[in-house]
């Protein structure tokens, strides 16, 4: 680990620790860890559009808009590539909650993201993005066989960037 330090004029100080403080960070390292983390991810999306991604999509829909929940339901299918899990959640009478895990390409995640956030009857839609380095490894699992060897599976390992 290596110690950088700093100079900000006193405006700029305030302004960070309200941050701090809003943001219940107890210490300035962390805060500014976490502040450059989230300007290299951004520039990670921005420079290497078809890098792989881990999501978080979630929007509120009224599930009374004509057609609409066939149409969410038909985005999904139609991307089941991209579509790792989905949550539903029953706000009211008319309106629901979906949050769905969404893992692939970043501009083919944002694209999908966009159309169903674009859907009449869609409402206060946010993807949450983050890149990732994915490789796929066979590794052991189980108990092993009759000989003690462990049966090999491959699966996908996710490991953030930076």
């Amino acid at each position: 680990m290596q110690r950088l330090t700093i100079t900000l004029d006193d405006a700029l100080t305030d302004a960070f620790e309200g941050y701090m403080s809003r943001r219940g960070y107890h210490n300035r390292s962390e805060a500014i860890r976490d502040l450059i983390r989230d300007r290299l991810h951004s520039e990670q999306l921005a420079d290497q559009p078809e890098g792989d991604c881990i999501a978080t999509l979630s929007y509120v829909y009224n599930h009374h808009e004509r057609e609409l929940a066939a149409r969410l339901t038909q985005a999904h299918h139609d991307h089941h590539d991209l579509t790792v899990s989905t949550m539903h959640v029953h706000l009211s009478h008319d309106y629901c909650l979906e949050t769905v895990i969404l893992r692939g390409p970043s501009n083919r995640v944002q694209t999908f993201a966009d159309a169903v956030i674009a859907q009449p009857g869609v409402h206060h839609g946010h993807l949450a993005i983050l890149p990732v380095s994915a490789s796929e490894e066979a590794h052991p699992h189980g108990p092993g066989d009759a000989a003690g060897m462990d049966e090999q599976h491959p699966h996908l390992h996710l490991e953030p960037l930076a």
